[in-house]
């Protein structure tokens, strides 16, 4: 793979993908960002890359597939941070192998869930199938899974802020992981062979959904937290550990230290 032709971001403004064009311009490599809108002011500087000859912008759409040769025209790799909601996820990964292919077939690394294959979410099963479309695209691909990312966990309990108690599913445990800790993951596969499924990754450590909420809510200035059993395959899925990667801690950032950048206050527990 050539040192100079640039990676391909797709998903590129979104929250791990603003990380792994920062991630991978610390190493010195050309950047294109793949985006539906055209590059406004303010876009580039998001991504924490300095403007110029680092970073590309291209406008394209995967769900259309306009644009989308345009932006894989001499690009090395794609890393393929997109993802939207329901079989609209299924079209722009059918869109994106397919253009790969028409375009010179560079090696794709394709981000994915731990659990998908384990939790009965409906978002998983697509996310899942996408990943079956990029083991069939024929392209040399790789797949990374990774836990949940910190900003994800948070919502949990933020979400819940303008109401009297905070909700927390018991017997339920995350395994967070920073975006940064991901796009350094996605660097370091980029120097390999494609690999095709790879080892899970997730966070340094396994907290229960209620202690993160406790967490949570004493940056927030405090409330009180509600354990609920939630019933159903889905949730039995969680409690049974299907979201985790214990054995494949990764991540060197924990929830706390997430905590403390977010809310800008000390550390607790």
């Amino acid at each position: 793979m050539s040192g100079t032709a640039p990676v391909l971001v797709t998903g590129g403004t979104g929250t791990l993908g603003r990380a792994v064009v920062h991630a991978f311009s610390e190493q010195g490599r050309p950047v294109r960002v793949l985006s539906r809108r055209a590059c406004k002011v303010g876009d580039a500087q998001a991504t924490g890359v300095d403007s110029g000859n680092d970073l590309q912008w291209a406008t394209g759409n995967l769900v259309t597939g306009e644009g989308v040769s345009a932006a894989l025209d001499g690009v090395g790799l794609i890393v393929n941070c997109a993802t939207t909601l329901g079989r609209r996820d299924l079209r722009a990964t059918r869109c994106l192998v397919e253009a790969a292919r028409r375009g010179g077939a560079p090696p794709l690394i394709h981000v994915s869930i731990v659990g998908v294959d384990r939790v009965p979410l409906g978002y998983y099963r697509t996310k899942a199938e996408t990943e079956r479309i990029v083991q069939d695209s024929g392209l040399p691909w790789t797949v990374q899974r990774a836990t949940q990312f910190h900003d994800l966990v948070a919502q949990i309990t933020t979400m819940q802020r303008r109401v009297p108690l905070t909700f927390a599913p018991s017997g339920v445990r995350f395994q967070p992981i920073d975006v940064r800790d991901v796009a350094l993951r996605l660097v370091e596969l980029a120097a390999r062979e494609p690999s095709g499924h790879v080892d899970d990754i997730g966070g340094p450590e396994v907290l229960g959904a209620v202690d993160i909420a406790q967490r949570t809510l004493r940056r927030e200035g405090g409330g009180r937290v509600v354990p609920v059993r939630v019933p159903g395959r889905i949730f039995r899925a969680y409690r049974a550990g299907g979201n985790l990667a214990p054995q494949h801690r990764y991540g060197r950032r924990t929830y706390d230290a997430y905590l403390d950048e977010r809310f800008g206050l000390p550390g607790h527990g």
